[in-house]
């Protein structure tokens, strides 16, 4: 680790607030989201759960989602669902359009991991990460399995993250 990295790492605060948004036609109740359940199991392990939402794949509903988290200030905005290449899979091009700032980091790094663990048909992965109004969206698949992958590499570097977007 860099000087600088351990610098911005020890001025990181781990109090941070979080929004999860489950994008799914057929999931209507958390009960139904065991990608969503994951995803609260850790956030309440290490930060706040700011807001909960369950919404059908469409963009209106996704920024309406989107700005609600933003007016309760959610640090972190996390996505699952809604990256695949049917005609309904709609996150990747509606948060990409918000970005103010696009982490490319993140896609390379789960599709790697991806690779790593399912071979080539990582390639499918549309994986995604930005800024926007200076909190951080992180928008991954909704199989139970890629959320696991994608929380595994940002879960311990969200108050890196944070400190950097709040800038």
């Amino acid at each position: 680790m860099s000087k600088s990295t351990k610098e911005h790492k020890k001025n990181s605060s781990s109090d941070i607030s979080c929004t999860i948004i489950t994008l799914s036609d057929s999931r209507k109740d958390k009960t139904e989201d065991p990608s969503g359940n994951y995803m609260v199991k850790l956030i309440e392990e290490k930060y706040e759960l700011n807001s909960r939402f369950i919404i059908p794949d469409e963009k209106d509903s996704l920024v309406k989602s989107i700005e609600e988290a933003i007016e309760k200030d959610s640090d972190v905005i996390l996505t699952t669902g809604g990256t695949g290449l049917d005609e309904r899979d709609i996150t990747v091009e509606t948060v990409e359009s918000l970005f103010d700032k696009k982490l490319h980091g993140f896609g390379e790094i789960f599709r790697l991991k991806s690779y790593e663990e399912i071979g080539t048909s990582a390639i499918l992965s549309r994986a995604t990460a930005g800024v926007y109004k200076k909190k951080l969206i992180f928008s991954m698949p909704g199989s139970p399995n890629a959320v696991k992958t994608a929380m595994d590499i940002i879960i311990d570097e969200l108050p890196h993250l944070v400190h950097h977007a709040n800038k």
